[in-house]
């Protein structure tokens, strides 16, 4: 009796229901553990793709940072040596002086601008501030330098000028000429000589905004 019940015994245990549920349940969570595993691989792989997004943006950026400092330098930073006294006492001998290239793509040359030009091709740069422009006439008598036949006073740093030069007589500017003249007249070869004379706006390498070095001298113009 004891042996049919051991039989039965075992015989309820091997076709209990359920039983070949739970070991399909077991191989299904072996299963899952699998598609966790490929899981972390896919995870693992968008990190990768994320960090290489990344990079690309990175190196854009700086593209960008690289192409903005160029133009900048290009537009504002180019320098030009002032050589000698004509434009003292506002820039003296050695100044360095930067010169912002773009704005006269926007606006006209004016009076009184201090500008940067030049009329060969040896590459050297006069530093002169504007006093007549285009359409205008200039004369200087008695020491005054008159528009038109008008003394003009303002945007100029000239008084008593002692040299007419050219402008002993009328000079008349074209539609793109502008007369020049340095700020210290006595020490200055500008438009009234005729090694310079009328400027023209095709010779004007940008106007002067600052003043680079040396350090004592450094400031806005």
């Amino acid at each position: 009796m004891q042996g049919l019940d051991f039989r039965k015994k075992r015989g309820r245990t091997a076709g209990k229901p359920g039983t070949q549920k739970k070991r399909a349940s077991r191989g299904g969570l072996r299963f899952e553990d699998k598609k966790r595993g490929l899981h972390f691989v896919q995870e693992k792989d968008h990190g990768i793709r994320i960090e290489a997004k990344e990079i690309i943006l990175w190196a854009v950026e700086i593209l960008i940072v690289c192409m903005a400092a160029v133009f900048l330098v290009a537009a504002f930073g180019q320098r030009v040596s002032v050589a000698g006294d004509s434009m003292s006492p506002v820039l003296k001998n050695g100044n360095v002086v930067l010169i912002n290239r773009v704005v006269y793509n926007f606006m006209e040359p004016s009076r009184g601008d201090i500008i940067a030009f030049s009329q060969g091709l040896d590459g050297r740069y006069s530093v002169k501030r504007i006093v007549g422009l285009p359409g205008e006439t200039v004369q200087i008598a008695d020491g005054k330098l008159l528009i038109n036949g008008e003394e003009i006073t303002e945007n100029i740093h000239v008084s008593g000028i002692g040299y007419a030069g050219l402008a002993e007589e009328p000079v008349e500017l074209g539609e793109d000429e502008y007369f020049v003249m340095g700020d210290n007249h006595t020490a200055s070869d500008d438009s009234r000589d005729p090694g310079t004379g009328n400027i023209k706006k095709d010779d004007i390498y940008g106007q002067a905004w600052f003043i680079a070095g040396p350090a004592a001298d450094m400031g806005m113009i």
